[in-house]
């Protein structure tokens, strides 16, 4: 819940501007959001209890502008209000903080490590993600967890949220056609899940193992039909040597039966 001073009359997310409107200055703080964000969308679809916002305003208080990072991510909350979707995010009408925010530093410095981490720890956000492809001798991914109101690096490549039930690290890969570091969810084992296309593509190959089993097993039963149908041939000629060997018998004075 939220312990801000709030004035007693306060706009709805429709009045308030839906973003501070300053532009990108690199693509990747729109891709690299975007990709986790359309992860989640195959991932939890049966889900209607999370929102993943990209570039949008966060609401603290209605006199102050919005905190805006490149990706954040909010637990118990409806994930659709209705088909105009949401303009912003506004704490004081979903009451609940965000569980994660993301930075992804560009080539212009803004504040990542300075007062957005005091803004963020002073909201309660739990983890605080920060992304500098950039960096030489330090990690480029950084998770910070909220700990007694301070953050707290973590270690290792992913990192396990249990929070949340994800994992999030970064590794080589494609995605819009550009292979390069991306970061992506992972399980608990540290097995990352798949992007949208990469699903898509294991659904196509899935779909054609099925064809090609069904296709294999189809070759069986016509291969277990020929055999059915030869044995059958081969019964009746024996029935017809049989009949002919016993006509031949009858012809010479013998009768079959006797023979037994």
């Amino acid at each position: 819940m939220l312990e801000y001073d709030l004035p007693r009359y306060l706009p709805s997310a429709e009045e308030l501007p839906d973003s501070d409107e300053t532009p990108v200055d690199n693509e990747l703080q729109e891709l690299i959001p975007g990709l986790l964000k359309a992860i989640l969308l195959i991932l939890w679809s049966e889900r209607m209890d999370w929102f993943f916002g990209v570039d949008m305003g966060i609401y603290y208080h209605p006199d102050k502008p919005p905190i805006v990072p490149d990706g954040f991510l909010s637990l118990g909350v409806e994930r659709f209000y209705d088909e105009e979707l949401r303009p912003s995010y506004v704490l004081w009408d979903e009451n609940v903080i965000p569980i994660l925010v993301l930075e992804v530093v560009s080539s212009t410095y803004r504040k990542e490590y300075s007062t957005k981490l005091e803004e963020y720890a002073a909201l309660g956000v739990l983890y605080y993600v920060i992304y500098s492809s950039r960096r030489r001798r330090k990690p480029r991914l950084e998770i910070h967890k909220l700990v007694n109101g301070k953050y707290e690096l973590q270690s290792g490549n992913p990192v396990w949220l249990p929070e949340i039930g994800l994992g999030i690290g970064c590794e080589r890969g494609n995605y819009s056609g550009v292979t390069r570091e991306w970061l992506y969810w992972y399980d608990e084992s540290g097995m990352r899940y798949p992007t949208p296309k990469e699903q898509i593509q294991q659904e196509t190959q899935r779909a054609q193992q099925e064809a090609q089993r069904a296709q294999q097993e189809a070759q069986r039963a016509q291969q277990e039909s020929q055999r059915a149908d030869m044995a059958e041939q081969r019964a009746q000629q024996a029935e017809q040597r049989a009949q002919l060997f016993a006509e031949r018998l009858r012809a010479l004075g013998l009768d079959p039966e006797s023979l037994h």
